[in-house]
């Protein structure tokens, strides 16, 4: 069940220890995120959170103030400095907290750097002018994402002319190479097959039942299927009533090979997962 990507990661002060799989608490300081947009705009509702998230046992709080569902409106790089850094700052003053940031501009980056981001988490996987650049010297663990095309039209009639865990593979084995091009080398680059983007429910599902198939690019794998709407259009379910169909991707993510598993609800997956760690291992041990 264990893979050959690397065991830790140096997030800046931060050493994340990937020997197990942890748990990373999504904390969107957007107004328009597709299950909690608004929730966590203001600074002391967004450091309460996070709070709250730790305690549950998150490694990590990802913050992102860049909604990337289908529709949502676009984002000045200095309205999003404007949402993410303040947020950042207090994180890592208050609470000391690894803090990961969700965006794809390149001023974000470098800015949310200084303030003492520990990781970044690109969705356009380096994909916007300067953002390999910016990424390259902030020093910091990057998540590169598979994604065609934009969010805005992403969910257009996706299609794949192979299975579509070869062409994740090929497609993150390509931006591999232009990281490590750019100078982004390949020890500090996580990767996200992107469930939920570009892919209708089908690739979804086919892709994670395959998951061992990125294993082979010995790299950790983050994994983000939290209240998306794979699970609404399988089981049936308003975004609200998604947590027990996110308990078992994330089980099954586990088993095949997820170290980052982004969730809302952080308590009920952290147990999800170290119950699925505890039996795989358990495995190993008596081989």
């Amino acid at each position: 069940m264990h893979n050959s990507a690397p065991t830790s990661l140096q997030c800046g002060r931060h050493r994340l220890d990937l020997s197990f799989p942890r748990v990373m608490g999504i904390l969107n300081v957007t107004p328009d995120s597709f299950s909690d947009g608004g929730r966590h705009v203001a600074l002391d509702d967004a450091l309460q959170r996070a709070e709250q998230m730790l305690a549950e046992g998150a490694a990590i709080i990802d913050v992102g103030g860049e909604s990337t569902r289908p529709g949502a409106d676009p984002v000045s790089a200095q309205q999003e400095i404007d949402r993410v850094v303040p947020v950042v700052e207090a994180l890592v003053r208050e609470l000391d907290a690894l803090v990961s940031v969700d965006t794809s501009t390149p001023e974000v980056m470098r800015e949310s750097a200084l303030a003492g981001a520990g990781m970044l988490n690109d969705v356009r996987n380096l994909r916007r002018e300067g953002a390999l650049r910016a990424a390259a010297t902030s020093g910091l663990p990057v998540c590169v994402m598979h994604m065609l095309g934009e969010p805005g039209d992403m969910q257009e009639a996706p299609h794949y002319d192979v299975p579509v865990e070869e062409a994740v593979a090929e497609f993150l084995e390509q931006r591999l190479a232009a990281c490590e091009a750019a100078g982004l080398r390949r020890e500090r680059l996580i990767l996200d097959p992107g469930f939920g983007f570009a892919k209708t429910v089908e690739h979804n599902l086919r892709l994670l039942n395959r998951m061992e198939r990125l294993q082979r690019l010995g790299l950790p794998l983050l994994v983000g299927m939290s209240r998306k709407s794979m699970i609404g259009k399988v089981l049936e379910r308003p975004v609200e009533e998604r947590l027990s169909g996110g308990l078992a991707l994330s089980a099954l993510a586990v088993e095949r090979g997820a170290r980052i598993l982004r969730v809302h609800d952080v308590g009920p997956h952290v147990d999800a997962v170290n119950m699925t760690w505890a039996v795989l291992e358990e495995g190993c041990e008596n081989d």
